[in-house]
């Protein structure tokens, strides 16, 4: 029993950051209707930006808000550069997603190239502080994640329900052309969404190195199939489905692996996501996913 209660406050950790980065994933999805399998490669870069600016001696957390916000301007910098010039020119879904793929291969093998295989931890950052309670077992910066989450879940909602800004993400996610119609530049919001996914992404990839012990290059790119099935399980495009889907898949794959061998994680995320997609491809929040397909 101890250790499903232990194995349940690391899923709460998972299922923080997964939250973060599904959130984005499935916003920026829902919005421009691109697939971006680079997302994951994109939190790896930005938890490395973070770990060089500590290394120079900048505090942990400026080195969040400036990795967020480098990771958002590059974020957007890919939209308009790569993907925006081939929505343009007619290319459909699963080349954009072939396109998003390739992106990230070629960030993860320079971030080889330059940085290494070696693991890293953050130099500025003193994990020495454990807390337990109700049987769980956290240390303060898996505490601070788990913070961090909850306040950007309750900014997204308010920015998503009562601003200006995000009622107009709403309506383009729900029908881009009537929105356009009705007066909402759609194109300014399909900016707006890639800086806001871009964000998400970069705090995501900075609190997933807090989280862990040491991290290296692929510690970004071992999260991309949990992400892609939290944000399936929610329902691809509806931002409470995938607050939701990563609580499930955060939960179920800590979990399993206090049975089961720890490097098989994803084997839970990846199985679940199978099953989501035979017995329920539109997910849990089915309306954005009836009106949308991931390929055609």
């Amino acid at each position: 029993m101890s250790l499903f209660v232990l194995s349940l406050g690391f899923g709460v950790v998972t299922a923080s950051v997964l939250s973060i980065a599904a959130l984005g994933f499935t916003l920026q999805f829902g919005i421009s209707n691109v697939l971006n399998l680079a997302y994951s490669s994109f939190m790896t870069l930005a938890g490395f930006i973070a770990y060089w600016l500590n290394t120079k001696g900048l505090d942990i957390w400026l080195c969040l808000v400036v990795a967020t916000a480098a990771t958002a301007i590059l974020s957007l910098g890919l939209s308009r550069v790569v993907y925006e010039p081939f929505i343009r020119r007619g290319a459909r879904s699963f080349e954009i997603l072939i396109i998003s793929l390739a992106v990230g291969v070629a960030i993860t093998n320079l971030l080889l190239a330059f940085i290494g295989p070696s693991g890293f931890s953050y130099p500025g950052v003193q994990r020495a502080s454990v807390y337990h309670f109700a049987g769980l077992t956290l240390s303060s910066d898996q505490l601070v994640v788990v913070a961090i989450a909850v306040v950007l879940m309750i900014g997204s909602h308010l920015l998503l329900t009562a601003t200006s800004i995000g009622r107009a993400l709403r309506a383009t996610a729900e029908n881009s052309e009537l929105a356009r119609a009705c007066g909402i530049a759609t194109p300014r919001i399909t900016r707006i969404v890639w800086l806001l996914s871009g964000a998400l992404c970069g705090a995501a990839g900075v609190v997933l190195f807090l989280s862990i012990s040491s991290f290296s290059v692929q510690s970004g790119q071992d999260f991309l199939i949990p992400i892609v099935a939290a944000a399936v399980l929610g329902g691809i495009g509806q931002p409470y489905g995938a607050m939701l889907g990563a609580l499930i898949i955060g939960l179920a794959s800590e979990v399993s692996a206090a049975f089961i061998n720890p490097s098989d994680k994803e084997v839970v995320a990846f199985a679940l996501l199978v099953l989501v997609l035979l017995a329920r491809p539109q997910g849990l929040f089915a309306e954005a996913a009836r009106q949308r397909e991931v390929i055609t």
